[in-house]
């Protein structure tokens, strides 16, 4: 049978192209998932898109988040059944091949749909709190308030952490308030170490999230780290900045500052869960459906737009122009 996808077909360019899929003719091992909603991740698919990012080639489809339900099984596939619900790690495709295996996961009772792909930026953000040495009573501040920079917020929050926001667009303070944040600044109108300190007793901030990926702006950010600090990149760095790296690494390097530089990159955990290790990106996203099902951890006020696959380019060239009214995507495949 014929099926659509989205193909990122040369830089600036998605197509909307057909394939062929057999339900009969599962590898082992494996399932065929009729998608019916998959989440843009603005940040890496811009970059990809625009053919910056030298991993990725064209062209080919992307796309890292989505829900389905699983039409067709594989030999060897035990725990699932076709008409199961699935979130996994999958593509913009109305169907997808794939290994059940590592994050594969059914969604769990009482849990939205359109829900279940933010789960994906939850764990991205969890990454943040698990190299972080963040605890009950400290400080914490999220530097860009996108996706991720809202689910990290929030993970901070219920960690025990007070939480401020920073970001330079308005809308998207307005949706870490939305979702719980009490401290939110737009340092474009205000003087952001002013009122962090002020916050924290002219101590600063313990760990500082950068989710924003933009080296100047972590750099701008380092004052806010109190003594012994730490400072969590969990967005990547991408652009050229020029600066002094000595100012840079003095941070870290002298006394009284000693601030500790830490990545959380999400792939730094193993993905599937064993019982020799404690944190995996499936006990990660088990957590994460465990705390939004409960309104712990709010995804819903973080949609935009439900799109569908017709309509790529209006989805991501409003994620790239039109920041404040795109921002939670999803593509509905129904």
């Amino acid at each position: 049978m014929r099926y659509k996808k989205l193909v990122f077909a040369a830089p600036g360019k998605v197509e909307l192209q057909e394939d062929d899929i057999d339900l009969n003719s599962v590898p082992d091992g494996k399932a065929i998932i009729k998608t019916h909603y998959s989440l843009i991740s603005a940040g890496t698919e811009l970059a990809c898109l625009s053919g910056r990012e030298s991993w990725f080639t064209m062209p080919a489809v992307y796309g890292y988040s989505s829900v389905g339900e699983i039409k067709a099984l594989g030999k060897n596939v035990k725990g699932f059944q076709p008409g199961d619900i699935v979130f996994q790690y999958g593509q913009h495709a109305e169907f997808i091949t794939t290994p059940v295996s590592g994050v594969f996961l059914k969604i769990p009772a009482g849990l939205d749909e359109k829900l279940a792909p933010f789960a994906r930026m939850a764990a991205i953000a969890m990454t943040a709190m698990r190299v972080s040495e963040i605890e009950l009573g400290d400080y914490v501040a999220v530097i860009g308030q996108g996706l991720v920079g809202i689910m990290a917020a929030q993970l901070a929050r219920l960690q025990g952490a007070t939480v401020i926001v920073a970001d330079v667009s308005a809308k998207r303070l307005e949706l870490s308030r939305a979702c719980g944040i009490e401290h939110r600044f737009n340092p474009g109108q205000c003087n952001l170490k002013e009122k962090v300190m002020a916050l924290t007793g002219g101590k600063g901030v313990s760990t500082l999230i950068d989710a924003s990926g933009s080296p100047q702006v972590i750099v701008e950010s380092l004052p806010l780290i109190g003594r012994l600090g730490e400072l969590i990149l969990l967005g990547s760095p991408r652009g050229e900045y020029q600066g002094n790296i000595t100012d840079v690494l003095n941070v870290s390097h002298l006394c009284p500052r000693c601030v500790t530089f830490k990545g959380a990159h999400e792939w730094r955990y193993p993905v599937a869960h064993d019982d020799f290790v404690k944190h995996s990106l499936e006990r990660n996203t088990r957590i994460i459906f465990d705390l939004m099902v409960s309104n712990r951890l709010l995804a819903k006020p973080l949609i935009s737009h439900v799109l569908k696959a017709e309509q790529a380019g209006q989805a991501y060239e409003g994620l790239r122009t039109k920041k404040d009214e795109y921002y939670g995507v999803l593509f509905d495949w129904a």
